[in-house]
Parts: C-alpha cells; structure tokens; sequence
C-alpha cells in the first residue's frame, strides 16, 4: 500500500497544481476524471497494441548502437506513447463544449498524461520499490507532465485558431520530440555522462511548460 500511495502522490501533485492554474473557468471535474481514466487504462492499451506490432516487425535494437536507440527513443517509445495520449485529447476532450479556450488543452492533455504516468509509475514503483519511486517523482512523472504541457499548449490555439489539423500535429510533434529526447538520453546511457543530456531536455521542458502556461492564462477570453 505505501508504495502503491508513493506512485500516485507525484501524479495527484501535478494535477493539483495544473488544475489551480486554470484560473478563470474551471473544467467539469467528471470530464477531468474521464480524462484521467482513459488515459490510465485507454492509452495504456493503446501503446500496448503499438509495441506489440513494431514487435512483430522490428527486431530488438542493439543495446549499443546509438543510431538503433535514436530510431527507438523517437520512433518507437516517443512516438507510441504521446499518440496514444493524444488520440484521447483529440477525440475525446477537445470536440467537448467544456473545452472552450486554449489553456483547456493544457488540462486535458496533463489529465491524459497523468493517467499514463500513474499507470505506468504504479509498475514500476510496485516492481523497484520506494527508491524507484523517489527517483521517479522527480523524472519520470514530471516529464509527462511536461510533454502534456506542450502538447496541450498546441491543441488547445487548434480549436480556436482556424488550423485545426496543422497545430494539433504540431502540439504530438512537440512532445515526440521532448520524449524522444528524454529517453534518448537514457537509453545510451553506455556513454559516460550522457544520461544527464536527459535532465537537461526535462530542464528545457518545464521552462517551456512554464511559459505556455503562463501565455494560455495571459490570454484566456475569460480574463476579466
């Protein structure tokens, strides 16, 4: 049980604080708590699915060639991943009424996000116990919070820019790359001192999640 409460608390943070960032017109909480669980179980399966099939197509990457992990980082676990978040936004949240000015994709994105971390952070942590999770609490779960911020950024000016397709790929695109960047790093870990090239893209990330935040909220129509 503690370590089942250690995996949530990072998550329930982040959630906490995203949702008193929204602060001019508050989201339907059902419609946060759908989110949340779709994105627990939904994009979970979604991802599953996906890995199953690259699987069956591509062979295991070699452990040492960087160009393999590159192709596996961005291509693979990136790509996989934030389209299995995003398909959720997409058809899910972002058709909504709810979802009426652009810092909501912010929201819905993190709720989306956060379900997939809890998710995938309840494995982890029930398998490598309170330091995973302690570690985690402040990588991983904070990373997916950053890839929903920006993500969530984009999709949110989609609705309401006039180019709906374009800017919604580019919010998935975005946090692609962040992912891939991120576990990139990781991955290559056989070359001393590259892993931190991964705390420097999540760095990069939170200043950025910052600022889209921050501009959605100076630009929100409900201002008074």
């Amino acid at each position: 049980m503690n370590n089942l409460l250690l995996a949530i608390a990072p998550v329930l943070i982040i959630i906490l604080y995203i949702y008193l960032k929204d602060k001019y017109e508050k989201e339907p909480r059902g419609l946060l708590m759908m989110s949340f669980v779709f994105g627990a179980i939904v994009s979970i399966i979604i991802t599953t699915i996906l890995y199953l099939g690259f699987d069956i197509f591509f062979p295991e990457p070699d452990r040492y060639s960087v160009f393999q992990q590159f192709i596996r980082a961005f291509f693979i676990v990136g790509l996989v991943e934030e389209f299995s978040k995003y398909v959720i936004v997409r058809y899910f949240a972002q058709p909504k009424t709810a979802f009426n000015e652009p810092f909501d994709g912010i929201v819905y994105a993190v709720m989306v996000s956060m379900g997939f971390a809890a998710t995938e952070n309840i494995f982890y942590v029930l398998e490598g116990g309170p330091r995973v999770a302690l570690l985690r609490a402040f990588t991983a779960v904070p990373a997916h919070a950053t890839f929903g911020i920006l993500m969530g950024y984009f999709m949110g000016k989609a609705k309401f820019n006039g180019y709906r397709i374009k800017t919604n790929l580019m919010g998935l695109g975005l946090a692609v790359l962040f992912h891939g960047a991120y576990d990139f790093f990781l991955f290559i870990d056989f070359i001393p001192g590259i892993w931190t090239g991964a705390f420097v893209s999540l760095i990069v990330g939170i200043i950025l999640s910052r600022k889209a935040i921050k501009r959605h909220q100076e630009n929100s129509h409900f201002k008074t």
